[in-house]
């Protein structure tokens, strides 16, 4: 669903009781963000999600979740090869359907961000944690692949047009993965 004024996407509340934590907000309310802000250089963004990382974990402040008016998902994967476990603070975006999605652009580099490529493999995580704001959940995480991938691009694209311009620096294709919630943590 588009918004009559701007022309963001916008998504219907989710039925009562399907969000069973973190901070429900009005899911009719803008996704639109416009990048008032310059991408850091790939080398930085580990070491600024681990700052972010470490905010998320001390408090559930809005002004710690709520970055450049993006909600936040603190994401736990199992290393596909170390087998430990590893956080990453990733911005949000709501579907139609009001699932959480995440956008693996590592800002257009050429290779997937590792949090991706440990979320693929399967067998290191059948289901990955997910600590939102005010909340936590366990996921079954969805990558998302034709029809489907290419409606959820351009609705994302439409609120948040950096990710064009992430997509033009590479030739992998960016993936999109929904984290629906599949069972409290």
């Amino acid at each position: 669903m588009r918004d009559a004024g701007t022309g963001a996407a916008s998504v219907p509340a989710p039925p009562p009781g399907a969000e069973a934590s973190g901070t429900v907000r009005d899911m009719s309310e803008s996704q639109r963000v416009e990048q008032v802000w310059e991408t850091p250089p790939l080398d930085e963004i580990p070491k600024l999600s681990r700052m972010h990382v470490e905010a998320m974990e001390q408090s559930d402040d809005d002004a710690i979740w709520q970055q450049a008016g993006m909600h936040h998902v603190l994401l736990r994967t199992v290393g596909r090869a170390s087998g430990q476990p590893h956080q990453v603070a990733l911005p949000i975006w709501r579907d139609p359907e009001g699932r959480r999605v995440v956008v693996a652009s590592f800002a257009g580099a050429e290779q997937h961000p590792h949090w991706y490529r440990n979320l693929e493999d399967r067998e290191a995580n059948p289901e990955v944690h997910c600590r939102v704001q005010g909340g936590q959940y366990w996921s079954e995480p969805v990558i998302l692949a034709g029809d489907e991938y290419d409606r959820t691009w351009a609705l994302l694209v439409a609120d948040r047009a950096w990710y064009e311009n992430y997509q033009s620096k590479t030739d992998r294709r960016i993936p999109l993965v929904a984290l629906p919630e599949t069972r409290p943590a």
